[in-house]
């Protein structure tokens, strides 16, 4: 055993005397239930080899003859049989191998062997060299990989809104299968699958649309299916914000504005056609032969209306306010003679109070009818 193991790790002579490389990813996850490739590639001096010269073998690395790949499967551990492959083509430095349907045992670590074969027969040689200095350890995942959402954002009625939804798996030769809730005739869906780092990929789904009004408030599902069936989800409210419309407040305030125009000019056609006789309503009433007139039939005898003391007292501040030089006021172009009243201190006193007022009512009933004239 120990002279097998020494000759597994130096390189045989015959390939050239140089040293033979490979990469392998030291930790990898693994959702138990799915998939998992394990990254490796491998590169060795001198010429091109066939495919046909070379055969790969994944074993375990404290037990070289553990063989969890092998191309004859009868070598293959029982509790791997059918689930290991080797992915792409080792004559072109690809050692990658796939896991199906991981279970919780499928402990490691995983270490790759090459080994040079002959050409016509197929039968193995001693050229041959382990990689157990690097081997790749898994880490089983048992809980479903958490999707992402985003951006998270208000729509817009009528506005093209995306949504993204993303995850995180190790196994790329099984892409996860993303489905939306909502997939309509005119929505637009862009797959994307992208390597992250070290064995990680990230399988992505756009989801392209315009809302509408009866979208507010719906729920959204992103679901995505792994190898083996295991389906992980994530919802999202979507919340469709209305399209600003100012009809409201426009069509309103038109109105406003309209009413007002026809209005003002309905105000000014009124004043235009009846302005000339509101000219002549304001002359005839402020002529002061009219209010003259007016007062003269106020006080006449038998006629009903302010008292003989009321109507001296008009009768004097009238004709204070007719002697005021402004006030030169005329009846059809004639001056008006305006009486003449005897001051108090050239009439002598009179003991009889009474029989004075009656002398005055008579003098004042008398200028009455000289003011006035034919009344």
């Amino acid at each position: 055993m120990d002279h097998e193991r020494k000759i597994m790790m130096f390189i045989c002579s015959s390939v050239l005397g140089e040293e033979w490389t490979a990469n392998v990813e030291k930790s990898i996850d693994a959702l138990v239930g799915s998939c998992v490739v394990l990254p490796c590639t491998v590169s060795h001096p001198g010429t091109y080899l066939s495919t046909s010269r070379l055969r790969g073998i994944w074993h375990r690395k404290d037990k070289s003859n553990e063989i969890f790949y092998h191309e004859d499967s009868t070598k293959i551990l029982d509790s791997f049989k059918g689930r290991t492959r080797l992915l792409g083509n080792l004559g072109q430095n690809n050692c990658t191998l796939e896991i199906v349907q991981v279970k919780d045992y499928d402990n490691g670590p995983f270490c790759f062997r090459i080994e040079l074969v002959r050409k016509d027969t197929n039968e193995q040689t001693k050229e041959k060299y382990s990689f157990v200095e690097k081997c790749a350890d898994i880490t089983m995942i048992h809980d479903k990989p958490q999707l992402k959402l985003g951006p998270i954002k208000t729509a817009t009625q009528g506005k093209p809104y995306t949504l993204t939804c993303s995850v995180h798996h190790t196994c790329p030769s099984h892409v996860p299968q993303i489905k939306w809730s909502r997939e309509r005739k005119d929505d637009d869906i862009t797959e994307v699958h992208k390597h992250i780092h070290s064995g990680v990929w990230e399988a992505e789904s756009i989801l392209s649309f315009v809302p509408e009004e009866k979208d507010d408030e719906s729920e959204l599902t992103c679901t995505a299916t792994f190898n083996g069936g295991i389906k992980s989800e994530a919802k999202f409210t979507l919340n469709v914000k209305r399209q600003q419309n100012y009809n409201h407040i426009i069509i309103p305030a038109v109105a406003v504005a309209a009413t007002a125009v026809i209005f003002g000019l309905f105000c000014v056609l009124m004043v235009k056609k009846y302005k000339k006789r509101i000219q002549e309503l304001q002359s005839q009433d402020g002529s002061m032969w009219n209010r003259m007139s007016r007062l003269s039939r106020r006080i006449r005898p038998g006629a009903s209306g302010p008292t003989r003391s009321d109507q001296r007292q008009e009768i004097y501040f009238f004709l204070l306010f007719s002697m005021h030089p402004n006030n030169a006021n005329s009846c059809g172009g004639q001056k008006i003679n305006k009486p003449h009243f005897p001051s108090p201190k050239s009439q002598q006193k009179s003991n009889n109070y009474k029989q004075d007022l009656d002398d005055n009512d008579d003098y004042m009933n008398t200028a009455d009818l000289n003011i006035y004239g034919n009344v």
